[in-house]
Order: structure tokens, then C-alpha cells, then sequence
């Protein structure tokens, strides 16, 4: 240890002397939604958590306190580059001290293991080295910043159907060499300060209790010194979890440990030891991010400020895959010429951009660019018209454009009690209530304000959440009742769907008074004060043939289409999984009906997670953008006019149809999910299987070519020399496969280990210099319970996807 760790500890050791029993197990507990209590008495302040993994919410979850939006982490891992993820760790460290938060809940290294998944979008990959390359990036980065991540969800924690109760049958082999092993890089490489025990269960045990991976593995095996702290209202038993290796229950005061755990100390059930244990460990986290007095943190200057929008719509840019270039008789679809060409743009995405997944990673940004807001930016004027198209759901959004609103609420005798901004109809009051307000006087919520139309029609309003609703428009009451709780999701009120409650005729410009009264249902033995629900709205609904007629018109006298669709929030969130790869709506339809009357369309892709594109061959371009965060349309603007390369590489595979993933099952059968592929998923599936996706893992095109000119090896590196044939300067990922010859064991055809992003000036000659880690080499033996290297010949494969391997060298292990 260094003198500063040193210090550090001694100083960890004199506090912890200097607690009781209480206190030190009142320190393991959440003492709200966010924070740990400060114990004055040995000089320790509050330590606050917040969600990421794509911005920091904070306290609050509100858009009146704005957060910056970076891409989805399914983006980051695109771009194969672990020192953006760096520097998207350290700008997020940069917003956590704005905000006050010592600890920030990221990064998500669960696997792409089925493209069902409902949160994949939050995940890098499928494939275990890409996943711990950008996510030893990632903690890099934030804790540069002295901010603590929590990696999470240890382990296994790859669907959300039942996932609080699942229990999840992976073998050992499996665990080791797929789902634990990004999470074994991170604490080796980047020294995380934090990891997150998942809800599920893991061969019997549920995460927060597993002592074999906790503390045999995690801590014992990897040397592991940081905290472990539950997921939201995972800890389910005081001794299981102590004696389990869990540090931290949150969130609070009620719950598995503080009260409790004193009580199982002095009853004989647990050791005082083992309390020590844990506090010491928390103690050690609240020195590392300055929160002990006496002692420096482990980041005394943090990095230079960065500037946030420049970051997302540089990560954003970068993300991009480019999946299809068709060459047409002017050259390539992409790039576009701005200065000599007219642009159709549709699609409802276009306009309101998806920018980033549903649930707990949600934060709210100052400003959005939307796509249609970056092309109108960056094209002449007149180039640019834009038709609706097709929207991806009829299902209703919070209140936002438009809307001037303001929360209040009330006690049972219709006192106020307190009241707060509300910059969209969305109240999502976890932990935190306005000031004033208190959980048990809460009577009611009166969400009250104005609203301004943008389009005359028909403009439907809704809610989402339990309890009784009273909404009224323009003085008309719309709705009067009651909504029942139904699943045994805690957090369904914030997950869930949203009910219509009727349609009143509105003229664009003339603002009309809303309010919407809420008694919320609440529950004597809530482990928190949460008060969760939605004023809902939608504007007036077009017929959908006319929509799509508009856009296939515009497009027909155009020089270009494009064509942006997108997942909802209803397809691609926290609590539920997908049922279904295709687009939702009618967009499928709108591609193809523009497609054929323009030769030059493009397709956008705003989604974080596989989609199922029956039309890809007929266009002439398909983009992936995921979920590109709040740079979105700049973003776009500058790779679809040239001005930067897309740069990303497909991260999971993408298959044509959901029918031919050789792993799709998600939902448990009495109450098990069994991991029946063991260690093939992703790439190592689908060529097992002999099958062939839509769009192999690795692949990506950039706007220049390049040639592979020769591969060589020097013990641990492997160098591969290429030369930029095209016109402009442009970025490569070099990625090297290593493939047995002739196996001994049962191993995939090919797995990754190791690539390289490398850029070159037209006809410059490059060189990639990857070094192929000895664990690439080796297999956990189930027989020694260890791992072991597999002797034998093998070859070094390298070229530009799972697919595209263009040069071979022989290596004997």
C-alpha cells in the first residue's frame, strides 16, 4: 500500500474503535432512499448514492434538476473504446460532485446472453472481454474523478421477468468464464470501490446472501477490499446477509439491517466481528471519496472540467454502426452531399427523439436535440422537409411541450403541506418529498397548471400509477376513479403502462387550464416514502394511412430519404422483458413504402438492443444510432453529412428474426431459469449453431476501405499492419479471435481476445499492436474447480468482425 493508503486505514481503524454496537450497524443501512447516515461523533459525513450509468440524477428524480444525458451503454460499448469510456466516466464524476453524490450506481456488466432482455440497452455486449474493456474504462474514469462506482448486478442478473424471485441455474463454467468474468477484470484492473449484489437468486442462493461468490470469490479469490451493497430492497434476511457478505441494505431506515442487526448480534446469531467487517469497509469507501475527516481522499484535484454536450455528441457520433452502405450509381449512399441534395426526413422519432432506455437509468436533461432539430441545423435552408410518418406507439408520454405545471400537496383536512416545480407531468418522488412533507401526512397530490397546444384536434390525457385520480381539462373533468395495484413489482407505478382517460378538442395556441388531483395508495410497512404517478397526454391522432401517404410522397421528389424509427419505453425498460424483436407500430411498413419510391433512403435505427429489420435490403444505408442520448440530432447530422465517420461496431450479434437466436428464453418455469447453453451465447451460439444473423458481432463500416496487409507475433502481442485505400481519413477496429485448431475440450469455434482502434490518413500504413491476455489461453476446470490452460495449436485470426477475419497466424500454446 502507498503512504496515503496507509493512512487512510489507520484512520478507518481509529473511527471504527470509536463505534458502538447501533451505530456501527446503523451505518449498513440506508437512512433514506440515497444516502448512509454521518456519525459526527468519528468526524464521518453522509454519503450519498445516484443512479446512472448514462448521468446522475442525484436526490431527486425530477427534470427540474437537469442531468447531462450521454448514450446508452450498448452506444459506448460500440465504439470499442475503452478511453472514451474513460472519459465518459470522468465527465460523470464531474457531474456527481456537482450534485453532491459520493457514489455513483454503474456501470451495468450483465451480458447480452438473449436479445429479450429488457435491459439490455443498459449492458455493453454479449461478449465478456468487450464488456469488461469498457467497463474497466468506465470505473477508470469515474474514480479518476474520486467519485465510487458499484458494478453491478453481481451476478448473473441478465433478464428482468421475476427477477426479484428467479433463480437462475448457471454452471460453474459458465459463471467463471462468461458472467463473472467482467466483473473479475473491473476489480483487478480498475480496483473498483464498489460492486452491487443482484435480486435473483444463483444456483439456489439469492446474490445478497451468497457467501461462495461474495466472499469466496469476490473477496477471497479476486482480493476484493470495497463495499457490497444490496440492489434496491434485495436484502431479504438480517443473518443471511451479514453472515452472506453484504455490507450495505438499502435503502432505508426500514429494513434488514441496523435495529435488526443488533438484535441478531446480542441474540448470538451473528458475530460483532462481522460487523466490523462491514463497517470497515464502508469506512474505507468514505475515506476514499473525502467523507472521513483526517485524512486526504484518494483524489485530492480532480481532472479538468469537460464540456458535457461536446462529449455526448462526440460519444454519440462515434457510436453510429453503419451497417449497410449500398454503392450506388453516384458512390456510396453515405455520406450526403449537403450542399446538393433535398432530404426527406420522417419518421415520429425524428421529432421526439428516444434518447435513452426506460427505468431506473432515466435522467432528465436541460435540452434535447432532436434529429429533425440537427439536420434542419446542418442542411441548407430549404433542403430539409419533414412528414410524421409512422409513430412507434399510440401509447400516451408524460406531459412535457407545452405545459407550465406545479405539484402541491396536502394533508387529509386539505392543508397544504408543501409543493414543487414540475418541469413534465411525471411525479417520481423516491425517498425525497418536497420540504414541509411528510410520508404519513401525505394525503394528496394536486399536479395544477397550464397548457399551451401546438395542434388543434383531439389531444388525449391519461394517468399512470395506483389510487384515485380526479384529472380535468378546460374545466371538463375527464376522468373520476380509481386504479389497482395488481403486481408484486414494487416499482411497477414508475415501469408500467399508462391508462387513457379521455380526449377533449383544443385549439393550437390558446392555453387551457389542467389539473389532476391524486390520492396515492400507501402502505403501512413501505421500506420507503414513494410516491410515484404520471399526467399523461397525446396530441391529436392522424389517420395512420395519411401519415405514411405524406411521407412516401415527400420521399418520391427528394434526393434522399431518411427514415428514423425507434423502440418506446414500453418495449425497452427496467422491470419487464421484450416479448418481440419487431419494431412496434407501423414503421416496418413506412420503410418499405418509402423504400420504394426512393432508391437513396436511409434508415435510422433508435434503439438500444436488437431489432428485427424485414426491410434491410431494400434500402440503400441502415444506421444504428441506439439510444444516443441528448446530443442525438448533432450527432446524427454529422455522420449522416460526413463530418464524422460512424465509428461504432456491433457490440451483440443481430439477428434477422428472433426465431433463429439459438438463445432467446428469458421467462422462468417454476420459478427457474436455467442457463441450458451454458458457456454459448452470443457469437459463440450462432456459429455453433451454423446459423447466420442478419449482422455478425464486430461489424461495422466506416466511410473509407482499408486493407490487411500482414499479421505478426511476439509473444503476449500480436501486430497488424493496415493500409487506408480509400479517399478520406477514417477509424478501424482491429479485432483478434483466437480459434483451437483441434480442441481437447468443449470450447467455442472462436472466442475474442483483444482489438485495437487505430486511424489513418488516405494511404497511410498503420500499425496495431494487441496483446492477447494468457486468460484467453485458458478454461475453468469444474473437475479442480481452477482454471486451466488448454495446450495445443491455435490460430490468431484478425480482421474486422466474427465474420470478416482476414489474416491468420499460427501460435502453439
Amino acid at each position: 500500500m502507498s503512504p496515503a493508503d496507509v493512512a487512510r486505514e489507520d484512520a478507518v481503524t481509529a473511527a471504527l474503535g470509536k463505534l458502538d454496537l447501533p451505530s456501527k450497524a446503523r451505518l449498513l443501512m440506508g437512512q433514506d432512499m440515497w444516502s448512509l447516515p454521518a456519525l459526527p461523533e468519528i468526524g464521518l459525513r453522509s454519503l450519498v448514492m445516484s443512479d446512472g450509468p448514462i448521468g446522475v440524477r442525484g436526490r431527486y428524480w425530477t427534470a427540474d434538476d437537469p442531468s447531462i444525458a450521454l448514450p446508452s451503454p450498448t452506444a459506448l460499448a460500440a465504439t470499442w473504446d475503452p478511453e472514451l469510456a474513460r472519459r465518459a466516466g470522468r465527465l460523470l464524476a464531474q457531474e456527481a460532485r456537482r450534485k453532491e453524490v459520493q457514489v455513483l450506481l454503474a456501470p451495468t456488466v450483465n451480458l447480452h446472453r438473449s436479445p429479450l432482455g429488457g435491459r439490455h440497452f443498459e449492458c455493453y455486449s454479449e461478449d465478456p472481454y468487450l464488456t469488461a474493456q469498457i467497463g474497466t474504462g468506465y470505473v477508470r474514469g469515474v474514480q479518476d474523478g474520486g467519485i465510487g462506482t458499484t458494478v453491478k448486478h453481481f451476478v448473473a442478473n441478465d433478464a428482468e421477468t421475476d427477477r426479484f424471485t428467479v433463480n437462475n441455474v448457471v454452471s460453474p463454467r459458465a459463471l467463471r468464464e462468461l458472467y463473472l468474468a467482467p466483473f473479475e477484470a473491473i476489480v483487478h484492473d480498475a480496483g473498483t470501490w464498489g460492486v452491487m449484489a443482484a435480486y435473483n437468486k444463483v444456483n439456489g442462493t439469492t446474490m445478497t446472501e451468497h457467501a461462495a461468490l461474495l466472499n469466496g470469490v469476490l473477496r477471497g479469490e479476486w482480493g476484493y477490499d470495497g463495499i457490497v451493497v444490496s440492489d434496491w430492497m434485495a436484502a431479504r434476511s438480517t443473518v443471511g446477509a451479514i453472515t452472506g457478505g453484504l455490507d450495505i441494505a438499502m435503502p432505508g431506515p426500514q429494513g434488514v439491517f441496523g435495529d435488526p442487526l443488533v438484535a441478531a448480534v446480542r441474540n448470538g446469531e451473528v458475530e460483532e466481528s462481522l460487523v466490523d467487517d462491514a463497517v470497515r469497509r464502508v469506512l474505507r469507501l468514505a475515506a476514499r471519496v473525502g467523507l472521513l475527516d483526517g485524512v486526504d481522499p484518494v483524489v485530492t484535484t480532480p481532472p479538468e472540467d469537460i464540456d458535457g454536450l461536446a462529449l455526448a455528441r462526440e460519444i454519440a457520433s462515434r457510436a453510429v454502426v453503419l451497417i449497410r452502405n449500398q454503392v450506388l450509381e453516384q458512390g456510396p449512399a453515405l455520406p450526403i452531399d449537403a450542399a446538393a441534395t433535398t432530404v426527406a426526413l420522417s419518421g415520429l422519432a425524428a421529432r421526439d427523439a428516444r434518447i435513452l432506455g426506460g427505468g431506473s437509468a432515466t435522467v432528465f436533461p436541460a435540452s434535447v436535440v432532436s434529429p429533425l432539430d440537427g439536420l434542419t441545423a446542418a442542411l441548407p435552408a430549404g433542403a430539409l422537409t419533414y412528414s410524421i410518418g409512422a409513430a412507434p406507439s399510440d401509447d400516451l408520454g408524460a406531459a412535457e411541450r407545452g405545459f407550465d405545471l406545479r405539484a402541491r400537496v396536502f394533508d387529509a383536512d386539505g392543508a397544504l403541506l408543501g409543493e414543487r416545480s414540475l418541469p413534465n407531468g411525471a411525479v417520481n418522488w423516491l425517498g425525497e418529498l418536497p420540504e414541509g412533507v411528510s410520508y404519513d401526512a401525505l394525503h394528496t397530490v394536486e399536479v395544477s397548471g397550464t397548457f399551451t397546444p401546438q395542434e388543434t384536434g383531439q389531444h388525449t390525457f391519461g394517468t399512470k400509477g395506483f389510487g384515485s385520480f380526479r384529472l380535468a381539462v378546460d374545466g371538463t373533468t375527464l376522468f373520476d376513479g380509481n386504479e389497482t395495484l395488481t403486481s408484486t413489482d414494487p416499482f411497477e407505478a414508475f415501469f408500467g403502462s399508462t391508462s387513457e382517460r379521455g380526449a377533449i378538442e383544443l385549439t393550437a395556441g390558446t392555453a387551457v387550464d389542467v389539473s389532476m388531483t391524486h390520492a396515492p395508495l400507501k402502505f403501512a410497512d413501505a421500506p420507503l416514502p414513494a410516491i410515484m404517478f404520471t399526467l399523461a397526454h397525446a396530441e391529436p391522432r392522424r389517420d395512420p394511412d395519411e401519415l405514411i401517404a405524406e411521407a412516401v410522397e415527400a420521399a418520391r421528389v427528394a434526393d434522399v430519404a431518411v427514415v428514423v424509427v425507434a423502440t418506446t419505453e414500453q418495449v425497452e425498460s427496467e422491470g419487464f422483458d421484450r416479448t418481440s424483436l419487431k419494431l412496434p407500430g407501423r414503421q416496418d411498413e413506412l420503410v418499405s413504402r418509402v423504400a420504394a419510391v426512393n432508391p437513396r433512403t436511409v434508415v435510422v435505427v433508435n434503439a438500444g438492443s436488437p431489432v428485427e429489420m424485414p426491410w434491410r435490403n431494400e434500402v440503400s444505408a441502415v444506421l444504428l444510432s441506439w439510444f444516443p442520448g441528448q446530443e442525438a440530432g448533432n450527432a446524427l447530422a454529422d455522420v449522416l453529412l460526413g463530418a464524422v465517420e460512424p465509428g461504432g461496431r456491433l457490440p451483440t450479434t443481430w439477428p434477422a428474426a428472433l426465431a433463429d437466436c439459438p438463445v432467446s428464453e428469458v421467462t422462468p418455469t417454476d420459478g427457474q431459469l436455467v442457463y441450458r447453453e451454458d458457456i454459448f451465447i452470443g457469437y459463440r451460439a450462432w456459429e455453433r449453431a451454423g446459423t447466420t444473423p442478419a449482422y455478425p458481432f464486430g461489424h461495422g463500416f466506416g466511410y473509407t476501405t482499408w486493407a490487411y496487409e500482414s499479421i505478426d507475433r511476439a509473444e503476449t502481442t500480436v501486430t497488424v499492419r493496415l493500409r487506408n485505400t480509400g479517399a478520406r481519413r477514417g477509424g478501424e477496429v482491429v479485432q483478434v479471435y483466437l480459434a483451437p485448431v483441434a480442441d481437447s475440450v468443449v470450447r467455442p469455434a472462436r472466442w475474442l481476445a483483444g482489438f485495437a482502434r487505430i486511424e489513418a490518413e488516405p494511404g497511410e500504413v498503420v500499425e496495431a499492436v494487441i496483446r492477447i491476455p494468457d486468460r484467453a489461453f485458458e478454461i475453468w476446470d469444474e473437475d479442480t474447480n481452477a482454471w486451466r490452460r488448454v495446450p495445443g495449436s491455435y490460430e490468431i485470426q484478425a480482421g474486422r468482425s466474427i465474420a470478416e477475419r482476414l489474416l491468420t497466424i499460427s501460435y502453439d500454446a
